[in-house]
């Protein structure tokens, strides 16, 4: 049985032998003492078996909490570091980075809006107004830097791969399988084939969308001449056998292309007047973007050095 003093204080439970066994929370006697008292029969040994049994059992409990904290707290570290090396992990001064918000890809929900309907230009070479590219034997390429044909002149400037996916917007944006796209802009001097070059033909070209949709053009980064936001022109076409004329098309369209991708590349040598022509042009004031870019705007990333890759989701009513 147990003993109390007059205070109330536990001293402890008497043990067969008359001798008092100390609280719970005090330690064990040492493996000698525990040797030595071995002796005092089998109740006795049963009860310092039991004692041992809850103070290893209180231990573990205690210890398991312990180490679920320092677990916890070490994970919340690791963490924290798994934040400053996604922080420090920023793209450098070379990377062309401009996945904003404003371009023009599906949007998360699986939603797509109809690519606005654009004037084609001055220098669509589409038959509508003097020279027809469509009808020469050659435009259909994916590379369009060079000309094609009797032209040879190749336009230099910043390698850009060009990606475009046609999607129905009548058809929960299902992808449009072999639709025919014409894609036409100037050259690093602002200049467009046969219009401001008679006698070449390049950045100009046609290619058909794939089972997903997708087209890809090889090109360069067009330059920026007065009046006008950096952009490039495409027509689009039910397929490749009627791209042959304008009057063939069922839309007509521009993307423009983000300020910090053009910055970058009109640092270069090529584009010499770019950059000034630039600084006096807004999105605002452009003649085709200033109703609004969201669904026009290219996602651009990649480096000068090594080249850029630009991409747009182009919403069609099929």
């Amino acid at each position: 049985m147990r003993r109390f003093d007059g205070n109330g204080t536990d001293r402890g439970e008497i043990l067969p032998d008359g001798s008092r066994e100390n609280n719970m929370e005090n330690e064990t006697a040492s493996e000698s003492s525990a040797a030595h008292d071995h002796d005092r029969g089998l109740a006795y040994d049963l009860r310092l078996m039991a004692v041992k049994f809850m103070k290893r059992r209180r231990f573990l409990h205690l210890a398991a909490g312990v180490g679920f904290a320092s677990l916890t707290a070490s994970l919340a570290c690791g963490d924290d570091d798994d934040d400053d090396d996604d922080a420090t992990g920023a793209a450098t001064d070379d990377d062309v980075s401009a996945d904003d918000d404003t371009a023009g890809d599906d949007d998360s929900d699986g939603s797509c809006s109809t690519i606005p309907e654009e004037t084609e230009g001055p220098y669509p070479g589409d038959g509508s107004n003097g020279p027809n590219a469509l009808e020469e034997s050659g435009v259909v390429r994916s590379d369009i830097r060079s000309g094609f044909g009797d032209a040879s002149g190749t336009a230099a400037g910043v390698l850009t791969t060009l990606t475009l996916t046609l999607v129905d917007t009548n058809n929960d944006c299902a992808p449009l399988s072999g639709y025919a796209v014409y894609l036409w802009h100037c050259d690093s001097e602002g200049r467009y084939s046969l219009y401001d070059l008679p006698s070449q033909n390049y950045l100009r070209g046609v290619q058909v969308s794939d089972d997903n949709g997708r087209l890809t053009f090889t090109t360069i980064f067009p330059g920026c001449y007065a009046g006008r936001w950096p952009h490039m022109h495409f027509e689009i076409y039910p397929s490749l056998a009627v791209a042959t004329s304008a009057a063939n098309k069922i839309a007509t369209s521009q993307l423009a292309l983000p300020e910090s991708a053009c910055n970058e590349v009109y640092a270069e040598s090529d584009y010499d007047s770019s950059a000034a022509n630039l600084a006096v042009t807004s999105l605002a004031s452009d003649t085709v973007f200033n109703d609004g870019v969201e669904s026009q705007m290219a996602s651009v990333s990649g480096t000068v050095a090594g080249g850029l890759t630009a991409t747009l989701t182009v919403g069609v009513s099929a």
